[in-house]
Formats: C-alpha cells, structure tokens, sequence
C-alpha cells in the first residue's frame, strides 16, 4: 500500500462510493423510477424491458434506453433529468469515511486530485463546493457528457481525468468502488485500489482479480502520512 500510493503523483477518484453515499437520502430507486415515469411520459414505454422496470440503478435504465438510439434530444432530455436528481441527492449525500480527510492530506503533500465518475459533474462539484473540497480537486471534475457509450467500463473519464492532471498514467492511482472502475482504469493503464466496505464488493473484486482492495479508506490515509513517506 505504501508503494503504491507513494509512486502515486495524482489519485482519481470515482465520485459515489469512494468519496460519498449519493443516495444516501434520495435513494437510487426512486430515481430509476422517476426516470421510468419521464420515458413514459415520452412516449418510450416500448423500450422499458422487463429489467429496467425492475432496475433500481438509474444508469441502467439510462444506458439502456440510449442504446436504442432514440435520438439525441430524447437522450439529452433523460440525461439531464438523472443529472437534476443528483444534484439534488448530493445536498443529502453522506460523506464516505476519511475520504475527505485523505483528499486534503493528498493535496497538501503536492498529489493532484481529480474525480472520474458516471455521474453528473455538476453534482459532484456541488458535493465537493458543499463540503470544502472544491480547492483540492481544483476543477478536476470529470463526469458523464452526452454519449452514454462512453461510460465506464470505458476509459473515457478516466482518460480525462488524468489528461487534466499532466501525470503519465504509470504515475497515477485510481480508486474506484466497483468492477466497472476496475475495467476502465485497466484500459487507461492506470494503477487501481479497489474501495470495497461490504463483502459483496469485495468478493467481486477478487473475482475480477484486482490486485489491491481496502475495506476502509483510513489504511489509505494511515499510508500516506507515514513519516517513511515523507
């Protein structure tokens, strides 16, 4: 661990999960829901399959109607609903232990901080103005654009993200909470420690054989300011 955040000139961060609970309040089903009601409302009922009226991932159900080409404003419009709700859930997010502690203390030691979520950038940067993180990342903020192709596993905002930090990606971390983080920061490269706090996650990361796993991100933060560090 110490190695690896040690070798480490900038941290991407995922945005839900390693740095908080979006959902925490405004709960992601109710948002898949809401979701559902606006493709209805579209008159996109054909394209809801029996899995996305079940999803309580409003990803899924995004991906998934984008995929089937409904045309860009149609797109646009669910896109930028899901990005309202997050916003709106990030007022009520609930702050992942020693994240915000670890992002301070990285910055303070001259590593670069950005963020690479599928998630709105607007409610990220919201989150981290809220909470007094916004100096740290410094505008850092790469989220979800247009072209739900380009969601992770795609590489796309881990890219960005590094792209915004001058760092090689041999240079960088990227710590992610789910497999889909995993995949995206493999295809950029980039060195990955995998945020697992319940069992679940962490057993789909030992399937995805990802290298290095904490269960909390204070054994990050306990290597960092090691004094051997320095």
């Amino acid at each position: 661990m110490r190695e690896l955040i040690s070798n480490a000139r900038c941290v991407l961060f995922d945005f839900d999960g390693p740095v908080c609970r979006l959902f925490a309040v405004r709960s992601a089903a109710s948002v898949a829901r809401r979701l559902r009601e606006l493709a209805v409302e579209m008159s996109l009922s054909p394209l809801l399959t029996p899995e996305l009226r079940a999803s309580d991932d409003p990803h899924q159900v995004l991906r998934a109607i984008a995929g089937r080409r409904p045309g860009a404003a149609v797109v646009g419009r669910l896109e930028g609903a899901l990005a309202d709700e997050e916003v709106a859930a990030a007022a009520t997010a609930h702050p992942t232990p020693y994240a915000a502690a670890l992002i301070a203390a990285l910055s303070t030691r001259g590593r670069q901080v950005a963020i690479a979520t599928n998630n709105s950038p607007r409610a990220a940067e919201h989150y981290l103005s809220r909470h007094k993180l916004s100096g740290y990342v410094g505008g850092r903020v790469h989220g979800r654009s247009r072209d739900m192709a380009l969601l992770k596993p795609h590489p796309d905002s881990v890219l960005r993200a590094l792209a915004s930090t001058g760092a090689p990606a041999r240079q960088a971390l990227m710590i992610g909470d789910s497999v889909s983080d995993l995949v995206a920061a493999r295809a950029a490269r980039v060195p990955f420690l995998g945020y697992a706090p319940t069992p679940p996650l962490a057993e789909a990361f030992a399937a995805a054989r990802a290298e290095h796993v904490v269960s909390s991100l204070e054994h990050v933060l306990t290597a960092l300011i090691a004094p051997s560090l320095g």
